[in-house]
């Protein structure tokens, strides 16, 4: 790496205005949501537990504040893990991608109207479907507002599909797993260093408000307040719904978060769907296209912007050439039999891509991403007939074990590896042990220092966050702090009433519905919807537009008696049953309650103390 090249650090610094005097930000009831003191440590000239590369972006992803990215357009950024975006119209704001939390957007319109003046809102842009890009807009607006007309809420098209189908289904499993991106984990040199795009996120009350407008087409182009904004749609690249925004009276495109300061995920460790990268490089290439020429700055949601012409042309060129460079070359190695594995041991930007800062894996890393597009192509299944029927990993665990000579011949084979740093060795060995045995507290302890270890090597903040909260997990179990909430209840007023029997057919359990059936349409004549739902053959229906009456029973009610029929098991007061009650109330037992606190290290049948 080119250690002389200050370019990040000018950019990052440039059109500085002002800071919070605070560096707490508190919620409306005085809880900090995000004190930017927490990093404070990235501050000592050396610090041999960060990576040195991790270092330097950490540092830079520290410099907070308000910004002048051009006279009229302004960004906030480290309120947050991500940026909002203040641009001037004729009378008032258009703001893009407010923050995770209520109070950090409320915290960013503060300074904002402290040294810009105070403006109404006219539009809030969501530019694509994940939390940290709308949870804080009602620390902006309100639905009030929303609802009368004062203020649009613009998003690209299928949005609310698109989170329905990525956040809210696997809710449970997702939101457990994004424990280990750092939750309840120290800031410190040798706890988390940040949140891998941006220096920390905020920890408060989350919010969303349906688009009011809808953008569907490339090119489509709106006027709000003065200001014209044209769209590029691009589904598919980081998230299913997405899209750029260039501005032309500012020469400013803002690129989402199609490119970043860092190589991006093509599969979060979190879990969701494979994202393409072909279709990222080729989508960054219509950028190019569409934009290059005619934008003099290029603005993001995470990090900082690049100002030039020539800079945001060979920015978003290298950028686009590094999803292109994984994809291409990870297929070319599995079409010559090369499994997942061996391509992520294998596969290597070359130099001219490597060696640009922004295509480091802070947040993505190359080697996963690489085998998230073998299975974006070929599935989880490798060809070999052995995988057709797997072990159990528990059960795989204790057999491997004692293939192995015992319990006490593994655990020596991990002590001698790990003595000698082969840590990749060490920690295969002892999550077998911990995997035959999870109250093998001397297995659990020693493969909690190999993590550790294998934490403070890493220059991906993500990764680092993963050893470490596996680390505390093994020595600790798993605590309330481990435990990621969806918040799926704040939402489920929001979405279509169908999608509440989407969510709870993913909770039926055959084993409490055993032989037993049901038939039973659920009406709220507030939105004329009357939705029939059967459960036979132990699986889950619905059908929104039903002809003749319901088998057994019908439950009449507004929008939140039913999310609390279906989702809180018992039939709320003021909502109406006619028919068998008591098949109603049959049918409220037949779901599991998804659990976050699940284990992942071991498995759940082991009791841990």
């Amino acid at each position: 790496m080119d250690w002389t090249d200050r370019r990040d650090f000018d950019f990052a610094d440039r059109g500085f205005i002002a800071n919070r005097n605070d560096p707490k930000i508190r919620d409306e009831n005085g809880h900090v949501v995000l004190d930017m003191e927490e990093g404070s440590f990235l501050a000592a000239p050396d610090i041999p537990s960060v990576h040195p590369s991790l270092l330097r972006q950490a540092r830079l992803l520290r410099k907070a504040g308000l910004f002048k990215v051009v006279e009229g357009v302004y960004q906030v950024r480290g309120f947050d893990a991500t940026n909002v975006t203040f641009v001037r119209g004729k009378t008032g704001w258009i703001i893009i991608d407010p923050t995770v939390t209520a109070a950090t957007s409320r915290a960013a319109l503060d300074i904002v109207t402290q040294h810009l003046g105070n403006r109404p809102i006219k539009a809030v842009i969501y530019t694509h479907t994940h939390p940290d890009h709308f949870g804080g807009v009602e620390g902006l607006v309100s639905r009030q507002e929303v609802d009368a007309g004062k203020v649009e809420i613009i998003a690209p098209a299928g949005f609310m599909e698109a989170f329905l189908s990525e956040f809210l289904v696997n809710g449970a499993a997702m939101y457990r797993r994004s424990a280990f991106n750092g939750l309840g984990l120290e800031r410190s040199a040798r706890g988390t260093v940040n949140a891998g795009l941006g220096d920390a996120v905020g920890n408060g009350r989350r919010s969303l408000i349906p688009p009011t407008r809808n953008v569907g087409a490339t090119g489509e182009k709106l006027t709000i307040d003065g200001v014209d904004l044209i769209f590029q749609m691009t589904p598919g690249t980081e998230a299913p719904a997405e899209m750029n925004i260039y501005l032309p009276q500012f020469r400013v495109l803002d690129m989402a978060e199609n490119a970043n300061v860092t190589l991006h995920n093509v599969l979060s460790p979190r879990g969701v769907r494979v994202r393409d990268a072909k279709v990222w490089a080729d989508e960054l290439t219509r950028s190019i296209r569409l934009f290059g020429e005619k934008s003099d700055v290029v603005i993001l949601s995470h990090g900082w912007p690049r100002f030039g012409q020539t800079e945001v042309v060979e920015f978003l060129s290298k950028h686009r050439d590094a999803y292109k460079f994984l994809h291409d070359q990870t297929v070319r190695m599995m079409n010559e039999g090369l499994l997942p594995d061996e391509i992520a041991n294998r596969i290597r930007l070359p130099d001219a891509l490597a060696k640009e800062w922004y295509n480091r894996g802070y947040y993505g890393e190359l080697t996963f991403n690489a085998r998230a597009v073998y299975q974006q192509y070929l599935g989880w299944y490798q060809g070999n007939p052995v995988d057709l029927q797997p072990l159990e990993p528990a059960d795989e665990a204790r057999r491997y074990v004692e293939a192995m000579g015992g319990r006490d011949r593994a655990f020596a084979l991990a002590q001698k590896a790990s003595s000698q740093h082969d840590d990749r060795w060490a920690s295969e060995l002892l999550n077998r042990l911990v995997m035959a045995d999870a109250l093998d507290q001397e297995a659990r302890y020693l493969l909690a220092s190999v993590y550790e270890r294998m934490a403070l090597g890493q220059e991906n903040a993500v990764w680092r966050a993963q050893y470490l909260v596996a680390a505390d997990e093994l020595r600790n179990g798993i605590g309330e702090g481990m435990m990621a909430r969806s918040g799926a209840s704040q939402l489920l007023q929001l979405i279509d009433t169908a999608d509440l029997f989407e969510l709870l057919a993913v909770r039926l359990d055959p084993a409490k519905v055993g032989n037993e059936s049901a038939e039973i349409d659920f009406v709220n004549p507030d939105r004329s919807e009357r939705i029939r739902v059967s459960v036979r053959n132990q699986v889950l229906t619905y059908d929104s537009e039903p002809s003749g009456p319901p088998t057994d029973a019908t439950v009449t009610g507004n929008r939140q008696q039913l999310a609390a029929l279906t989702f809180g098991g018992a039939i709320p007061p003021g909502a109406q049953v006619t028919g068998s009650r008591a098949k109603v109330e049959a049918f409220m037992r037949w779901f599991a309650n998804p659990q976050g606190d699940f284990p992942i290290l071991w498995r759940k049948d082991q009791t841990v103390e």
